[in-house]
């Protein structure tokens, strides 16, 4: 599994999928990244590298016990 680590010791869940020309998505609440999987796997097939991340507290990423809204 892909993640990365917030300064607060959040984890954050990505997908990285394919080479090219980045194209990033970033889902509203109360989705995943697993919402764009379609367009991702399209974009990836066809010359684009896709990045998508889940939300503090959304998906896969972990909830911090502070931070955790839209802005953090």
């Amino acid at each position: 599994m892909s993640t990365i680590r917030a300064n607060d010791g959040t984890e954050i869940y990505y997908k990285d999928w394919g080479k090219g020309p980045v194209v990033t998505f970033s889902h509203g609440w109360p989705l995943c990244s697993d919402a764009w999987d379609g367009q991702m796997l399209f974009l990836a097939q066809n010359g684009f590298r896709v990045v998508a991340h889940d939300r503090r507290g959304h998906g896969r990423s972990s909830q911090a016990s502070s931070g955790n809204d839209m802005d953090g």
